[in-house]
């Protein structure tokens, strides 16, 4: 299993910056996917960038594309989320989650395993 922390969310206003931070622990392969989800109260969680902690690809949701970057950092067993040109739309949870069987999965479709708890974005206008 994979213990996922994640912390740097908060308040910023529009056109600002943040960057999320997601610490992993335990065993570690390169093939794990690991993405950053976005969840609103009611609302279905979305998956919104993710990477091969190889590093051999990303994906972006659309509405994010040229705004966001994820990067993944080996030797702290670390994936950031940094966020720039936020809108108020970009308000919501934001989780950390890694995909752990991932052979013959797109990004977009693996099944993620395990969890963080969490860190709020806020976005004000």
């Amino acid at each position: 299993q994979v213990q996922l922390v994640e912390s740097g969310g908060g308040l910023v206003q529009a056109g600002g910056s943040l960057r999320l931070s997601c610490a992993a622990s335990g065993r570690i392969f390169s093939s794990y996917a690991m993405g950053w989800f976005r969840q609103a109260p009611g609302k279905v969680r979305e998956l919104v960038a993710a990477i091969r902690w190889s590093g051999s690809s990303t994906y972006y949701v659309d509405s994010v594309k040229g705004r966001f970057t994820i990067s993944r950092d080996n030797a702290k067993n670390t994936v950031d989320l940094q966020m720039n040109s936020l809108e108020p739309e970009d308000t919501d949870v934001y989780y950390c989650a890694a995909g752990l069987k991932t052979t013959g999965w797109t990004l977009r479709s693996v099944p993620y395993d395990c969890w963080g708890q969490g860190a709020q974005v806020t976005v004000s206008s």
